[in-house]
């Protein structure tokens, strides 16, 4: 997630939408829809830098809110799939029976939910207000449940913001003590609760983001690594390097150190062969998900193209 705001629940999903639309009628109303769609690229089309090097070929994923809104669901699935992603990021879902037939669409399409965008900051489970907390307990839940009922088997969380007000030993503490009331239900559905790096105040350093995921000793808590979250203060090789095995999925996106500006996939300043060097060295090959603006069919397959390049450390890998 970005560090600076949270991606709406439930954008562009409807009962009408999965009422009226199948895998077939899929194809051809994304069809419809791109046919005049493509747009100039402009920039997106600057090839990037770099030699083809050995290493495996992380999959790629697109987040749903990336994908036009005015498409119905199935057409969203679709685009997804022709643009070359292998799976897709879904936001949390108050109806299950929606959220299980878009998990369908997209499995049968090739492009599976692979994780649940959920996030937290509207009810943090730091906040030292009990009512909050808990609030923000239900809603996670609610989002695991979400992710069982589409075919995935992660959940992204925001654990704790610093603020005037809420120091960082109480994230700390409060956060330890009432994530584990969600691994009962986190072990019965089967999904992994991944604490991402964000802009928070929170979890500054490597060492210590491995150190919070190790104290609580579960299967059911690992982090989601954003690469892109902690250019301003850090290199995402040496994050990668020591949070190691603890890294369940990752977000590619990118930013430029000394602008402090996010940028396009591969023209801001993370050394991208470096990165797929420590992935290769920690042996990560889970699900790589972009986080970046929405746009046309021609757009997204920018994208797709970079991510892949970026995964598989060959053509099209920047150097900064």
């Amino acid at each position: 997630m970005s560090g600076r705001e949270e991606q709406p629940r439930n954008a562009g999903l409807n009962r009408r939408s999965f009422l009226t639309a199948g895998v077939a009628g899929a194809m051809a109303a994304s069809a419809l829809q791109s046919a005049g769609a493509a747009a100039e690229i402009g920039e997106l089309e600057a090839e990037l830098r770099g030699e083809p090097v050995e290493g495996p070929v992380r999959p790629c994923a697109v987040q749903w809110g990336m994908l036009p809104s005015e498409l119905e669901p199935a057409a969203r699935v679709a685009l997804a799939a022709r643009c070359g992603f292998d799976g897709i990021e879904a936001p949390s879902m108050d109806n299950l029976d929606e959220a299980k037939q878009i998990g369908d669409l997209a499995a049968a399409a090739g492009v599976p939910v692979h994780c649940i965008i959920y996030g937290g900051w509207h009810a943090l489970l730091s906040d030292p207000d009990p009512g909050t907390a808990q609030q923000g307990k239900e809603d996670l839940a609610q989002a695991m449940r979400t992710a069982n009922a589409m075919g995935a088997d992660t959940v992204l969380l925001v654990p704790a913001r610093v603020t005037p007000t809420v120091r960082y030993i109480e994230c700390y503490e409060r956060t330890q003590e009432r994530i584990p009331e969600l691994f009962p239900l986190a072990e019965e559905l089967g999904v992994v609760i991944a604490v991402e790096n964000v802009w928070n105040d929170f979890l500054l350093s490597p060492i210590e983001f491995a150190r919070y995921i190790d104290e609580f000793n579960s299967p059911w808590l690992q982090a989601y690594f954003d690469t892109a979250n902690i250019v301003a203060y850090g290199y995402p090789q040496d994050w990668i390097l020591t949070l190691g095995h603890r890294i369940r999925r990752v977000h590619y996106k990118d930013f430029h150190r000394d602008d402090r500006e996010w940028t396009k996939l591969g023209e801001g300043t993370i050394d991208w062969r470096a990165v797929h060097d420590a992935f290769v060295e920690v042996e990560f090959t889970g699900w790589c998900t972009a986080e970046l603006p929405g746009g046309d069919e021609a757009y997204l397959t920018e994208v797709c193209r970079r991510m892949k390049a970026i995964s598989a450390g060959g053509e099209g890998v920047s150097s900064a």
